[in-house]
């Protein structure tokens, strides 16, 4: 009798144990709410949540509400922001300039035999980022970039020549060496005063973006957009090793997989998005997108990669990213 009453107590202490807590995850990226990143990953998050049954919430930060995508990188990487999906940082490690080398790949097939599952710079950028004790996801691939001139295109437009024209370019070596190769003038300026300094003509435009980035964020200051494709904008799904541990071993299956998920669909729309980024250029905001022949896209590829390549090699290390381009190369 007595052991069956303490079997009956456990079997009620047992019933009452109260269950794991759910996790809470922050999410940060760097688009404006409603922006298509921020609605995909809204739709992750709730991919997230069923299938973990409620157990892992991922919570959605647009905007950089959580700092700018350098800053946040840092705080992934010592597990006070928990994840984030965005450019990466390459304050952070010089060879992660690798992920935006100006004409990598040349159209979207080669952009994912590069950058998707099982891609030399994607399983490059991984390693890199366990280095920082961050896990990378996921890649999403975003566009090809382009030029945003709050001017007329120069009549050199389709040329590497010089054009005169003062660009904004991001504070990363291969942009500005990419600005000078096709004849602009480049000028490194943060993000947050890019579109004051061309609303007031302090440069006539922007390189490090494309039309989805210039239509959500230079909207107003977008008269001409050049589809030049100067570097493949790839972000990347990252999560704090610190909050990937603190999951179960099945809800961190969960969350991989719905990250698999979540680039697969992005592969299969990114081409399209691109295109209808660009169109809603001309139908929303009257800007003039340039037509650029295949032969002139291939001129501006050479002047690049003659110029810019040999010298971010240098940055990044000319043997560590020699050997990479030969992959990249190969796979193409």
């Amino acid at each position: 009798m007595k052991h069956t009453m303490l079997a009956t107590a456990a079997a009620a202490l047992m019933a009452f144990t109260p269950m794991a807590e759910a996790q809470d995850l922050k999410m940060s990226h760097v688009r404006p709410q409603g922006a298509t990143i921020d609605v995909e990953l809204n739709a992750f998050a709730d991919a997230v949540s069923e299938a973990t049954g409620g157990d892992v919430s991922v919570n959605i930060f647009a905007a950089s509400a959580l700092g700018d995508y350098t800053t946040v990188q840092e705080r992934v990487s010592v597990g006070a922001v928990d994840m984030a999906t965005q450019p990466a940082a390459t304050a952070a490690d010089r060879r992660m300039q690798i992920s935006s080398f100006p004409y990598l790949a040349g159209n979207w097939a080669q952009a994912r035999a590069v950058y998707g599952p099982g891609g030399v710079v994607r399983e490059v950028m991984a390693g890199l980022y366990a280095e920082q004790d961050i896990t990378m996801l996921a890649a999403y691939p975003v566009y090809f970039g382009g030029i945003s001139l709050n001017v007329a295109a120069p009549e050199s437009v389709g040329t590497p020549e010089a054009k005169g024209i003062k660009v904004r370019v991001p504070g990363i070596k291969s942009f500005q060496l990419t600005g000078e190769a096709l004849g602009y003038i480049p000028s490194p300026i943060p993000f947050s005063e890019a579109f004051t300094a061309v609303q007031t003509g302090v440069v006539d435009g922007v390189i490090g973006s494309g039309a989805e980035g210039y239509y959500a964020s230079f909207r107003d200051v977008t008269k001409t957009y050049i589809p030049a494709n100067t570097h493949f904008e790839v972000w990347y799904m990252i999560i704090s090793n610190e909050s990937l541990a603190g999951l179960s071993d099945e809800d961190q299956a969960a969350l991989k997989e719905q990250a698999a998920s979540f680039e697969a669909t992005r592969w299969e729309v990114a081409e399209a998005d691109q295109a209808r980024n660009e169109q809603r250029l001309v139908d929303d905001l009257g800007a003039t997108v340039v037509e650029l022949s295949d032969d002139q896209l291939a001129a501006m590829a050479a002047k690049a990669r003659a110029d810019v390549w040999p010298a971010v090699l240098e940055d990044v290390g000319t043997d560590w990213g020699q050997a990479i381009l030969d992959k990249v190369a190969a796979s193409n």
